[in-house]
């Protein structure tokens, strides 16, 4: 049975276009990372005063921009003026004009997220009563789209390269070193470094408009690039286009001066280059752990080397994978990859498959956070297909690695049966060449009795004869030969060199074919390329799969951020809830500023119980001496009732059996000492009851 490489490298590679398109068009709009926990105004509330501020509180730190946060008018027009700043903690606010008149507004938030991916959303709030919007936020479909499909592609692509180009060195280090003078496998790692640094390149032109606007035309704005290049994800890019130029420089040795040694030189550049190699991979895999899940949420001290270790394990197994199937059936017949290199491999793969059993499960444990996230959660359920998948592909490896210890098998007979038949072999050369001098003799003496006989019987004139023949005959065909040569010189000159390439590509042809029989000739080994193939096919759907989980929620964000809005929204829904809110304070001192967050629970007429934590700006609880509060219900000439709540601990001071006699819109003032001079009184309205 004959196999051509052809049809199934355009397979496979129809394969991995169609596996990436069903994923990423299948996709939509990118899953956020970051979820909205709260807000102030809250969603849907009706207030009677209208606010000043409107803040925002994520479930984890945010990047934000000038059109991060956008309050409309029930006509769609902004009302918000300056820029988002951040008050305390994941807490980020932005002002709008004073004096908005009545009606339902729009606040619409598009944000990215710590891990890098882009998140949005929008709710509405209503000053004194509800009232018909016009407002569309339709294009806060962010990370979605064509711009959205096109990033997805370009991390696919640089997740390939990365796997291509230091898996198939790593294979010729560790495992065939003559390999290093394949061409189809330098093809292979060169093609690899390539795919990376356009990747890496297109990711830093696409993502300006893949987290903002979402526009194609935006992709090429140098405005955009310039915001990109100052956020974490830019600043991993850039370090990964630096690492690439150090693995160029890495490749062109391997493919160059180490491939000129001989085996007994390649011993000391074996070891520097895997030294210096095995550093530009760890920090090429550390550009994206730097930046995206690992870099945030539980752990990220451990999840970032975790995750380094867990992309070199896919490198090394699936980039050598692809390294053995080219070698297989590109290598040429005089330089086979022999049975050595392949149990090499086989060893190196399944330390790699411990490896990423290991760093998986800790990576499922940190991302999912229960049992039940597997299958409520869409990370869950990629993250079982993966598993389906990986599993699926180390079966077919047992199957390679069965074929692997045929070969060895086969190897070691044929080795030997040659070496028990040697001196067999000898002893017929032996014999042969013998027999070839014996009638070497018996010919040269017949030679010489036929030819003196010959001399005798010939006569002086009949040698005459002949010899004037002879001469007439040359003479004549001499003046033929020039009359031929001088006719068509010409030609053939002109012809002969069509005909040596002729030659040239039949001879190819030829050696082509002859080499390609030769690989086939072997059933194991090609009982071997066949069960290699079939686990690239499958290596394939499951980078894909990989690629689609970075851009996934993780199934513990997921059910927090659900666990928050089901909270809000039962609070929302019952007639008495809690009341939160947050006030920035600043007492003019040198360390006066901070962030006040006032709760009531359960903010109706009777009793209630309040907690009042005070903080710094960059979240952490602010020691202060004193904290006091006071109810004034101005439309009923009602207050100020003060309330001195007791301090609780660093940044919490604490009351109960407030008593609030009637509802409507009470304003909350706080007072707050820094020092024993310096101090602020802040206040905002709320409705209790």
């Amino acid at each position: 049975m004959k196999t051509t490489i052809t049809p199934r490298v355009r397979n496979l590679v129809l394969l991995l276009l169609a596996v990436t398109g069903m994923l990423f068009a299948g996709a939509g709009t990118a899953s956020a990372h970051a979820a909205l926990t709260g807000s102030d105004p809250s969603s849907g509330v009706v207030v009677d005063k209208a606010p000043t501020q409107i803040s925002l509180t994520f479930s984890e730190k945010v990047a934000t921009n000038n059109n991060s946060l956008r309050v409309l008018d029930p006509k769609g027009k902004r009302v918000d003026v300056g820029k988002p700043s951040n008050i305390s903690g994941t807490t980020y606010a932005i002002q709008v004009r004073s004096g908005l008149p009545d009606g339902t507004y729009t606040v619409a938030w598009q944000v990215v997220s710590a891990d890098s991916h882009p998140v949005a959303g929008a709710f509405t709030f209503s000053v004194g009563a509800p009232s018909k919007t016009t407002v569309s936020v339709s294009d806060q479909d962010v990370g979605g789209g064509l711009v959205g499909g096109l990033y997805g592609f370009g991390r696919y692509m640089s997740y390939a390269g990365f796997i291509v180009m230091v898996g198939g060195a790593a294979f010729i280090l560790a495992c065939w070193q003559r390999g290093a003078g394949v061409r189809a496998l330098q093809r292979l790692v060169v093609s690899g470094w390539v795919s990376l640094t356009a990747a890496t390149l297109w990711l830093l032109l696409v993502r300006g408009s893949y987290t903002t606007t979402g526009k194609l035309g935006d992709i090429f704005d140098l405005n955009l690039l310039g915001q990109v290049l100052q956020t974490k994800t830019g600043a991993a890019l850039v370090s990964r286009l630096l690492l690439l130029a150090a693995a160029a420089l890495f490749i062109a040795v391997l493919f160059g001066a180490y491939d000129k040694r001989e085996d007994e030189e390649k011993r000391d550049l074996t070891f520097g280059l895997a030294i210096g190699g095995g550093v530009v991979a760890a920090g090429l895999a550390a550009s994206w752990a730097l930046a995206e899940h690992a870099s945030t949420g539980l752990q990220p001290g451990i999840a970032m080397p975790v995750d380094v270790v867990h992309l070199l394990a896919v490198a090394i197994w699936l980039g050598g994978l692809s390294a053995l199937l080219v070698a297989l059936y590109r290598a040429p017949a005089d330089n086979l990859v022999g049975r050595a290199a392949v149990q090499n491999f086989s060893r190196i793969a399944f330390g790699s498959v411990l490896a990423l059993v290991a760093t998986g499960i800790y990576q499922s444990w940190r991302q999912l956070g229960s049992w039940s996230a597997f299958t409520d959660t869409g990370y869950g359920q990629l993250l079982l297909v993966k598993i389906g998948l990986v599993a699926l592909l180390v079966g077919i490896a047992s199957i390679s690695r069965r074929w692997t210890a045929r070969l060895a098998e086969t190897s070691t007979a044929a080795a030997t049966v040659v070496e028990e038949r040697a001196p067999e072999k000898e002893k017929a050369h032996a014999s042969a060449a013998t027999k070839t001098a014996d009638s070497s003799a018996t010919a040269s003496a017949e030679a010489s009795a036929s030819s003196a006989t010959t001399s005798t019987a010939a006569g002086t004139s009949s040698a005459s004869a002949k010899a004037g023949v002879s001469g007439a005959t040359t003479s004549a065909e001499g003046d033929s030969d020039a009359a031929a040569s001088a006719n068509g010189g010409d030609s053939e000159a002109s012809g002969g060199s069509k005909r040596a390439a002729q030659l040239a590509r039949q001879q190819a042809a030829v050696d082509s074919t002859r080499q390609k029989r030769l690989r086939d000739a072997d059933p194991i080994r090609f009982g071997l390329r066949r069960s290699v193939l079939a686990e690239a096919a499958v290596a394939v759907v499951v980078l894909a799969v990989t690629t689609a989980l970075t851009a996934t929620e993780p199934g513990r964000t997921e059910e927090d951020a659900k666990a928050a809005k089901a909270s809000s929204s039962s609070s929302s829904s019952s007639s008495a809830g809690a009341l939160t809110l947050d006030m920035s304070f600043d007492t003019g001192g040198t360390d006066g500023k901070g962030v006040i967050r006032l709760d009531l629970d359960p903010a109706r007429v009777g009793g209630n119980e309040m907690h009042v934590y005070v903080q710094r700006p960059n979240g952490r609880a602010f020691d202060v001496p004193e904290v006091k509060v006071a109810f004034t219900l101005a439309a009923k000439k009602i207050g100020p009732l003060p309330v001195t709540p007791d301090r609780i601990a660093t940044g919490h001071w604490a009351a109960n059996g407030i008593q609030i006699p009637m509802a409507g819109d009470w304003k909350i003032s706080v007072t707050v000492r820094t020092s024993d001079i310096d101090q602020t009184t802040v206040d905002k309205n709320a409705q209790i009851g």
